[in-house]
């Protein structure tokens, strides 16, 4: 396929000093700055920033300390499992549930990095490409544009050239690709594959479907909190959505990048699954394809399901919804009143007709990672 992507790609390293003057001229760079650098003169990160000839230097001096900060400041540990298993010099699909808008993909770039392998590039959403400093920032941090909304026509035009350039970036550029595993954050806590991503992957290969999905080398990838990011935000608009389709508010997914960036989160896990073999995939090819790609969405959920990593809050939450104590041997008395408390005050700081209803949301975006993997036979 003779086509540049221009529209879609990240940024080459050509196009990286124009960009870092444009984000460093930003009236919200300052603000940027404090954070990554805190004690460091504005001026001298302007200067450097500037000095920014690649991508790599981007990542990996500034982007790099940039998720330092954030586990440094609003984590109590980050810990990766499963990455010394994939081989450094192949390139992968990494296919994720999705809890954060920015750090999913964010903390994925850092373990990557600190295990010797090439960072990936990342898709995101064109609804959240809201400023020029956002789309140069995303664009310098290997992010590539992923087109949402429009006609049943034009969603599967966007879609086959989205999947085109998935293939090219992992076959032809060699390099990792990160997505979610649907589109959007998980807002009531089940990490659920859509088998039209899957649907999506197959498109820029139309023939064997097996092969199609073993080039990409699919790699299913669990990421847990502690602490959900933005758990009154979610659960609040999973209960305004009880009243219709729900409609963001301006500036809606910037407080949430802020407020995922900045929020404790506890500990941090990221689990690095196994990557989905032709053998995994041969015993389906038989199916029709939307049977290939359900089977092939389940498989990616088992493996995202079994290696999430349940904290007590999880267990805790559980249990006060179902009023019961089943799972009293996974926490402490000291952690479930630290919980109730973190409950009460998310439900405090809501102004719902049916508080019932809220606390019920609310507890499930921490309860159902419990119930899944009890339904998997986990």
């Amino acid at each position: 396929m003779n086509d540049s992507f221009d529209d879609l790609r990240p940024y080459r390293d050509d196009e990286i000093p124009a960009a870092m003057q444009r984000i460093t001229a930003d009236e919200l760079f300052p603000r940027l700055a404090a954070f990554v650098y805190p004690g460091l003169d504005l001026e001298r990160v302007r200067a450097m920033v500037r000095g920014y000839v690649s991508v790599e230097e981007f990542q990996l001096q500034t982007m790099k300390t940039f998720v330092e900060q954030v586990i440094a400041r609003s984590t109590t540990g980050f810990s990766v499992s499963g990455l010394q298993d994939l081989d450094p010099a192949r390139r992968y699909l990494f296919v994720s549930n999705h809890r954060d808008i920015v750090l999913d993909a964010s903390f994925l770039q850092y373990a990557l990095y600190r295990a010797g392998h090439r960072t990936s590039e990342v898709s995101f959403g064109s609804n959240l490409m809201s400023s020029p400093l956002v789309v140069d920032v995303g664009k310098a941090n290997k992010m590539f544009k992923l087109v949402l909304g429009g006609t049943a026509r034009e969603l599967y035009a966007t879609s086959s050239r989205l999947s085109a350039y998935i293939r090219h970036a992992i076959t032809v550029k060699r390099e990792s690709v990160w997505i979610a595993q649907r589109n959007g954050r998980t807002k009531d806590g089940r990490d659920v594959t859509d088998r039209g991503i899957i649907k999506m992957f197959r498109l820029s290969a139309p023939g064997n479907p097996v092969d199609a999905l073993a080039a990409l080398n699919i790699v299913p990838l669990s990421i847990s909190y502690e602490w959900e990011p933005c758990d009154v935000l979610k659960a609040l608009e999973r209960y305004r959505s009880r009243q219709g389709r729900y409609v963001k508010q301006p500036g809606e997914d910037l407080r949430a990048i802020i407020t995922g960036v900045t929020a404790p989160k506890g500990e941090v896990h990221l689990r690095v699954g196994a990557p989905l073999s032709a053998d995994d995939l041969l015993p389906f090819v038989a199916l029709s394809p939307g049977g290939f790609n359900e089977r092939v969405a389940a498989l990616v959920d088992s493996q995202v399901t079994a290696n999430y990593r349940l904290s007590c809050n999880n267990y805790i939450a559980s249990d006060l919804l179902a009023g019961n104590e089943r799972h009293a041997r996974h926490y402490s008395p000291v952690q479930r009143d630290l919980f109730h408390h973190h409950y009460r005050v998310a439900c405090s700081l809501v102004d719902v007709e049916d508080p019932a209803a809220f606390s019920s949301i609310f507890l499930g975006i921490y309860a159902n990672p419990v119930a899944a993997r009890e339904e998997s036979g986990g």
